[in-house]
This record gives C-alpha cells, sequence and structure tokens, in this order.
C-alpha cells in the first residue's frame, strides 16, 4: 500500500489511498463464497443457489460494502504511520484519470487537530466572589417558603401589593368589544406580573365593591398583535380583596419542608446548608465563565471546520429537540444560527483538552464521588441518586468532565491572578 501526503490550507490535508484491485476481488469472492451457504433466494432452498447467481445479486453491494472496509483500514494505516490525529471524518474520491486497472485509488480528504498556543496566564485576572451567608439570607429565604404557602382572606381596606383581587372587567378599543377583553370572577395578585401594569395600578387602592373606569394603551410588543400599541378603556367591579395570610415558621411548618420531627431550627440549619451549595455552585460557576474567557483571549489555534459543522448540527438538532419537547412547532432550524456558538465551544473544547493532556490532570475517584454526593444533597435520597449515576457510564461520563473542568480552572487560578471580592448574596444570585 502506498498512500502519499499532502499538506493543503490550514489544516486540510489528503492522502492517496491504493486499493489493489486482485485482493479486493479476492475477498470479495470468499465473501460470496461464505454468503452462498445460507442465503435466501427466489426459486432456491436456503443455501442451495449456485454462486453465480448469489454473485449477480449480491455481489456490487459486498464489493461497494468491502472497498469501504479497506479503505478505512487503508486510511487508518497510512494515518498511524505519518502520525496524524484527525479532526472529524475523511471524504474518499476516486482520483481521475486512472488507467492502471490493477488498483483504484482514491483520495482521502480530511482536517488534522491544530496546534494550540497558549500565552502566559501571570498577566490574567480573575475576580473571585467572597460571600458572608448571614442569617438575613437564611430569614429571606424562610420568609419565600411560606409565601408558596401562603393562604388569602377577605379584607375590608384598599388593595395593595400582593393582595389578591377577584373582579369583572370589560374592555373595549374604539368603542367595540373585543377578544378576551372581557372576564367574570377574575382573580390575580397584584405585583405578580399577571397583569399589564398600567392595570393594575388601577386597581391598587379598590376595596370590595369599588367601580373604576380607566384608559390605557396595550404595550407595542402586546402578544396580542392585532391590540398591540392600541389604546383601551377598561370598566372593573372589584368583588373581593383578600390578603395575605403566611404561616408561621413552626413545628407544622417545618414538618411541611420535609423536617419529620417538626424543629425549626434543624429547618434553618437545613435552609442554610442549602444556601451554601447555591453559593459554592455561583462561585464556581463565576470563577469557570471568567477562566473560559481568559483562555479564549491568550490562546491561538485554527478552527477545524468538520467539528464546527458536526458541532453545529449537534446544536440545531438538541434545539429542536428541545422545541419539540415542550408542545413547540417548528420548520427546521437555520444551521447558521448556531455557528457562532459552535465555533466557542469547539475552541473551547481544543483549549481545554490541550490544557488536560499538557498538564496531566486527572479527574481522581474522590473527586468524582464529591461531585455526586454535592449534587445528591438535595435530594430526598442521596444514596439513590449515588447509585443511579454509578450505575449509567454515560452520567459517570458527565460527572468527569465536570471534575477535569474544575481541574482546568483549579490550575488556571494558579498560573493567573486571583482577587477576592467581598459579594453580597443579592449580587451574586443576581438580584441586585
Amino acid at each position: 500500500m502506498q498512500a502519499n501526503l499532502e499538506v493543503l490550507e490550514g489544516l486540510v490535508r489528503r492522502l492517496d489511498i491504493n486499493v489493489p484491485m486482485a485482493a479486493l476481488e479476492a475477498e470479495v469472492q470468499s465473501r460470496l463464497k461464505r454468503m452462498a451457504h445460507n442465503v435466501k433466494m427466489d426459486g432456491f432452498r436456503p443455501g442451495k443457489a449456485p454462486l453465480s447467481a448469489v454473485a449477480r445479486q449480491h455481489g456490487p453491494g459486498v464489493r461497494q460494502e468491502l472497498l469501504g472496509e479497506m479503505l478505512q483500514a487503508r486510511f487508518g494505516e497510512a494515518v498511524q504511520a505519518h502520525q496524524l490525529r484527525i479532526a472529524g471524518y475523511p471524504r474518499f474520491e476516486p482520483k481521475a484519470g486512472q488507467t492502471d486497472t490493477s488498483e483504484i485509488t482514491f483520495s482521502a480528504s480530511f482536517e488534522v487537530y491544530p496546534e494550540v498556543k497558549i500565552e502566559d496566564l501571570s498577566t490574567g485576572k480573575i475576580n473571585r466572589p467572597v460571600v458572608d451567608l448571614s442569617d438575613a439570607e437564611v430569614a429571606k429565604t424562610l420568609e419565600v417558603l411560606q409565601k408558596q404557602r401562603r393562604t388569602f382572606e377577605s379584607t375590608d381596606r384598599a388593595a395593595g401589593e400582593g393582595d389578591l383581587l377577584k373582579f369583572d372587567y370589560q374592555g373595549t378599543v374604539d368603542g367595540e368589544a373585543f377578544d378576551g377583553g372581557k372576564g367574570e370572577d377574575f382573580a390575580a395578585v397584584i405585583g405578580e406580573g399577571r397583569l399589564l401594569k398600567d392595570f393594575e395600578q388601577n386597581l391598587t387602592g379598590l376595596k370590595a365593591g369599588d367601580s373604576k373606569g380607566f384608559d390605557l394603551t396595550f404595550p407595542a410588543d402586546y402578544v396580542a398583535k392585532d391590540l398591540a400599541g392600541k389604546a383601551a378603556h377598561f370598566d372593573v367591579q372589584v368583588k373581593d380583596v383578600q390578603a395575605p395570610v403566611l404561616p408561621p415558621v413552626d413545628a407544622e411548618f417545618a414538618k411541611a419542608l420535609g423536617v419529620e420531627d417538626g424543629d425549626v431550627e434543624k429547618l434553618k440549619a437545613e435552609v442554610k446548608s442549602n444556601l451554601e451549595r447555591e453559593v459554592k455552585r455561583r462561585v464556581q460557576t463565576k470563577l469557570k465563565e471568567q477562566t473560559m474567557e481568559l483562555l479564549l483571549q491568550k490562546s491561538t489555534l485554527d478552527l477545524p471546520q468538520s467539528l464546527v459543522a458536526m458541532e453545529t448540527e449537534r446544536l440545531r438538532k438538541m434545539t429542536e429537540a428541545d422545541m419539540q419537547s415542550r408542545g413547540v412547532q417548528t420548520m427546521k432550524l437555520n444551521a447558521d444560527m448556531f455557528t457562532g456558538q459552535a465555533e466557542r465551544r469547539v475552541r473551547l473544547g481544543l483549549i481545554l483538552a490541550e490544557i488536560v493532556q499538557a498538564n496531566k490532570l486527572v479527574a481522581q475517584p474522590e473527586q468524582i464521588r464529591a461531585l455526586i454526593q454535592e449534587q445528591a444533597q438535595s435530594y430526598e435520597d442521596p444514596d439513590q441518586v449515588l447509585q443511579w449515576y454509578y450505575q449509567s457510564p454515560e452520567r459517570m461520563q458527565e460527572i468527569e468532565s465536570l471534575a477535569l473542568e474544575e481541574n482546568v480552572v483549579a490550575w488556571v487560578a494558579g498560573q493567573a491572578q486571583v482577587e477576592d471580592v467581598t459579594t453580597s448574596f443579592e449580587e451574586l444570585m443576581g438580584r441586585a
């Protein structure tokens, strides 16, 4: 076998692969003879069809299959001989103008992995959020849990933020009723955003039994396109105003949240533990985001377009599948929508692989187990979650990838300038 390597533009390479016809035909005949022992053909008992008949019916398919296998095998040998790292898949094409009938030559075009150059990271800066988790955050979280379990009681006072109103309404545009413009016994909580802001403002201050007429303009981006940007008039009749009643943080409340013995202090400890895990996760996410941006800035490499194309297609199919799972009907999405994201992901993947290989970073078993245990803590039966992960090689691979990413972040942090930045809990959560 002869395989000449050509260096084309960028990362593209080409190998000429010669396949001896005698070897191909010998293997074709050998496979057809084996097939003849049990092949089923019309007019013959199983395994009794003559070889000539088997060759007429199955010969072309067998020859094509074997040619593909021989090309792949010889391509693999040539790649190994030239010590190439192939990115994507090769494209085989027969060379034009061949006159030698003793062999057939194919050109295999493909891309190789690029050289990844990472600059000195010592000038790079990373801000590490430092959060002092106080009892105030625990109290705020408990208040959120209380609001999730609130009840409502009728009140004689005027409606305000957080109150539940029940009312009838009638809306018109240019004096004409419109679809969805009328409702009876409609219920909504002021401040939850279910109603238009202008509508809520006009309900605020009303009491049970009050009536009010008011004008408003639908937003230009209103979901009902026929109403977008139009002026409307509404008349409302308030039937009931109900004030929220929060359950007390007591033993019953603690039991409802899974603390079997109703110990309120234990509930607070669990809430704080959950917040600490969330803080740790958010801090790690912030560090990872900054690490990836720094690596993108400090790295130089050519992108294998075959890998970009594969990642683009993967993202497109994943997005379509997600939309379908949520009941959103869509036509085939344009691949160009995902090219930028695919390029970034491929670039980062190559950079991370280079760092992992060059620095011999390994996800340790205890590190993997710790990550699984950390994720399992938010479930009712952590041991069952642990077992669920260890039963699946695919799920374990996902955790191993997370561990390797953590190791890369730690390695980069050891090279760059890391500054601890005091951050409030609200800022870390993106609420400030």
